[in-house]
């Protein structure tokens, strides 16, 4: 039986990545939507438009609700949402802090629900065969990961350039780069923070981060976030017998194309793949009781304690 989806939020992420995802994937059904514009809400396609968050959550047919709203808004969603009963899928960052985090994971278990963090690029079939490669030792031990993510933003009146409100590059685009340290290095225990450099723009978000660090005493990683930056996406892993690099498709967002991964200089390709689409079916299956793989909760921790440790290192 499918699993009826409600959404808090009907921006771009919602509109254009997760309800089509929603209503092209197995298991799954776009039953509700609530925003600040029910007419925003209802270009998403649902069965049914809600006048309010509360209205969506009181709905007893809505088994699952997929959160989209600002950073800062997540642990009081998330959170109330649980309380209602309800699975979550909650876009990343999913909290300020690796305390909200924890918080949203506790209240998780305290109402027998699924959490779920959606840092879709995890669930990519490349993602995924990098992270096989690494734990097979194709190429020997890992001793460097060198990732970016930039781009010159436009955005204006966004909650991504208001600190209070969960904004800067590194809880945006970072996270992407910590969920790629802690996947290749069994959770990155033991993660030192040897340098970073940032850009403070006008209204005191970090326009760019650049961060260098010593995981596990044996591996050092490089990572620079950032909307001031030139588009770009690189994600190469390095280790004692070889090389990993995501070659065709961007790094960390690849969507609806092909895409290509070089492993010691051979390369390996992957047909179009609609990474949204497998997260929404690995987390339909997962809340209906399957196998369906999903980010860990250990997982989408142990990444908000790295962003914190950066965002606070001087």
């Amino acid at each position: 039986m499918a699993v009826n989806w409600g959404f808090l939020g009907a921006g771009f992420v919602a509109s254009r990545g997760l309800a089509p995802a929603v209503h092209a994937s197995r298991g799954a059904h776009l039953y509700a939507v609530a925003s600040r514009d029910e007419q925003r809400s209802a270009t998403l396609e649902p069965e049914r438009v809600h006048a309010s968050y509360d209205d969506l959550l009181g709905d007893e047919r809505v088994d699952a609700v997929y959160i989209s709203l600002s950073n800062s808004q997540h642990l009081q969603w998330v959170t109330k949402s649980l309380e209602a009963g309800k699975h979550v899928l909650c876009e990343k960052p999913l909290g300020l802090s690796a305390v909200e985090t924890e918080a949203m994971f506790d209240a998780a278990a305290d109402n027998g629900r699924l959490l779920v963090e959606a840092v879709w690029g995890r669930w990519h079939p490349r993602f995924a065969r990098m992270v096989e490669l690494v734990t097979s030792g194709a190429i020997g031990n890992v001793e460097h990961i060198e990732t970016a993510f930039t781009f010159t933003s436009e955005m204006t009146d966004n909650y991504r350039l208001n600190p209070a409100m969960g904004g800067g590059a590194l809880l945006d685009v970072g996270c992407y780069q910590a969920h790629a340290w802690v996947a290749l290095t069994q959770g990155a225990p033991d993660l030192a923070i040897t340098h970073v450099d940032r850009t403070v723009g006008p209204t005191g978000i970090d326009l760019t981060t650049d961060v260098s660090v010593a995981i596990n005493n044996t591996i050092t990683a490089h990572a620079v976030s950032s909307f001031a930056l030139p588009s770009h996406q690189q994600f190469i892993v390095r280790g004692t017998h070889g090389q990993i690099s995501t070659a065709d498709g961007e790094a960390f967002t690849t969507w609806n194309e092909t895409s290509s991964l070089l492993v010691n200089g051979v390369s390996e390709d992957f047909p179009v793949t609609n990474a949204f689409v497998d997260m929404v079916e690995s987390v339909s299956e997962a809340i209906g009781g399957g196998n369906g793989w999903i980010v860990s909760r250990a997982d989408s921790i142990r990444v908000a304690a790295i962003l914190d440790a950066i965002g606070q290192h001087p």
